[in-house]
């Protein structure tokens, strides 16, 4: 009884989260103001612009892979648990 309850409660969940998504495009609300052009910027930024990852945030990766093994240098921050 008690894991019929618990599954219907979950079905229940899923389906109120479900329905939360908007596929419309989002407007401001009348009356207010854009938003503030950043310290610095020459422009306010397009919402392209902002939704467009920087450079800082999403770094190039090395996948410089290793072709013989090589011994570990010295590191004199790996010391032994007090």
């Amino acid at each position: 009884m008690a894991r019929a309850s618990n599954l219907l409660l979950a079905a229940a969940a899923i389906l109120a989260l479900s329905a939360c998504g908007s596929r419309q495009k989002l407007t401001p609300v009348e009356g207010t103001a854009p938003a503030p052009k950043a310290y610095g910027a020459p422009t306010v930024a397009a919402p392209d612009q902002l939704m467009e990852p920087s450079t800082q945030s999403r770094p190039e990766r090395n996948v410089e892979l290793r072709r013989k093994s090589e011994a570990r240098a010295d590191d004199p921050f790996d010391l032994p648990p007090e």
